[in-house]
């Protein structure tokens, strides 16, 4: 009896406090990016999986199924040629480099530029094999030069989608050709895409229509862009297709209009006309209905980051390409402002890359738009002489 009356005012205290907790007000969500108003049409019918992407943004304007698992065919050489751009960039790959081909790679079939064993061509050339002629060969061929095997290539393939974030995507080879376990969807293909886009130089080839390979040779090789919408979609670049038989017709195309660049995927779609058919009207609808607020243009100085003890103090911060909101014609540009919003303690040492903060975009007091800001260099920990030294230094500076 005495245990059940001290058990008592625990028990009522217990319910009284949870009372109060369910009758007082909820904490306030986290503002959240309002999302553009989707078409009340289905764009794409045809599809089995499509989407829509401002690609300066990232700001998802049509999507079906996009989540959907499917074989990607030659997409994939998207993640291919993102790696050999990336690896450009870095310095550790040139557009003059040589690149051999083995007797594996000679031997891919399907698309392909008809590289012979032991053949040398450019990276540029190889890369322009790929673009326009959606070479399963010289795609294997660059993998090789790259990852040193194919093997290896496919491992940092899947290495960056994991970056990127891309969980619907497992590669199991760099040019698409069918094999177990190969899938990829709309919305990772579109990110893939976004950031291959990112190195602008790629669409001095996939916006190409026709160039030739072997110039120099007695039989030059006459490439044709398998993506025709290049020569007939007013402001398309790019970006690469695909097919199978079990894949059926794919798409990732990009065009720009103005200062407003478009990402359209579709996959599985039943032949090339429909295809092309439908990412036209997925970009005249977003070309029709919007336009894009820019906020920094590539290259351009946001900020500077603070970073304690570090053998540099400050770092300048540049906007890693551009940043800009997706907004309704005839709604745009009215009351936006923007923030850079950096961690309150970044020590070192910084790795390049390291997120550091955000820029956030604001309508009013509504949030637009979050871009993630990173260092863009690595930052070692400064000795102790340095620190002395920048210690005595602001002390003389004091008043």
């Amino acid at each position: 009896m005495n245990v059940q009356r001290r058990r008592f005012p625990l028990i009522l205290a217990a319910a009284l406090l949870s009372a109060a907790l369910a009758a007082a007000p909820a904490a306030p969500a986290a503002a959240k990016e309002p999302v553009p108003a989707k078409p009340a049409t289905d764009l794409a019918p045809n599809a089995k999986s499509a989407i829509l992407m401002d690609a300066d943004s990232g700001t998802v304007v049509f999507e079906k199924n996009s989540h959907a698992a499917l074989p990607p065919a030659s997409i994939t050489k998207i993640m291919t040629m993102l790696l050999v751009m990336e690896a450009i960039d870095q310095g550790r790959l040139k557009m003059t480099d040589k690149v051999q081909t083995s007797e594996y790679a000679a031997s891919m079939g399907g698309s392909q530029i008809f590289l012979e064993p032991g053949e040398v061509m450019s990276v540029e050339d190889m890369l322009k094999g790929v673009a326009l002629a959606s070479g399963n060969d010289a795609s294997v061929a660059l993998a090789e030069k790259l990852g040193g095997s194919e093997a290896e290539f496919v491992r940092m393939m899947n290495e960056k989608a994991k970056e990127l974030g891309l969980t619907d995507t497992k590669f199991m080879n760099p040019n698409g050709l069918p094999a177990s376990g190969h899938v990829s969807s709309a919305h990772d293909i579109a990110i893939m895409s976004r950031e291959l886009l990112k190195y602008e130089q790629i669409t001095k080839f996939t916006g190409l229509y026709q160039d030739y390979l072997r110039k120099d040779s007695e039989k030059p090789f006459w490439l044709v862009n398998t993506n025709k919408l290049v020569r007939f979609y007013h402001g398309a670049d790019g970006l690469k297709t695909g097919f199978t038989s079990e894949a059926k017709f794919c798409l990732s195309a990009t065009a720009r209009r103005d200062n407003l660049r478009l990402i359209a995927v579709v996959m599985g779609e039943p032949n090339t006309k429909t295809r092309n058919a439908e990412v036209s009207h997925l970009f005249d609808y977003a070309f029709a209905q919007y336009t894009n607020v820019p906020i920094y243009k590539k290259g351009d100085a946001i900020g500077t980051l603070k970073v304690e003890k570090g053998k540099i103090a400050q770092v300048p911060l540049v906007a890693d390409r551009s940043y800009s909101v997706l907004l309704k014609k005839g709604d745009a540009g009215k009351g936006i402002r923007h923030e850079l919003v950096l961690d309150s303690s970044v020590k070192a040492p910084v790795k390049a890359g390291q997120p550091v903060g955000k820029l956030v975009v604001y309508r009013g007091e509504q949030v637009l738009k979050e871009f993630p800001v990173a260092s863009p260099l690595a930052v070692d920990k400064a000795g102790w002489w340095t620190l002395f030294k920048r210690s005595a230094g602001h002390l003389f500076m004091s008043e």
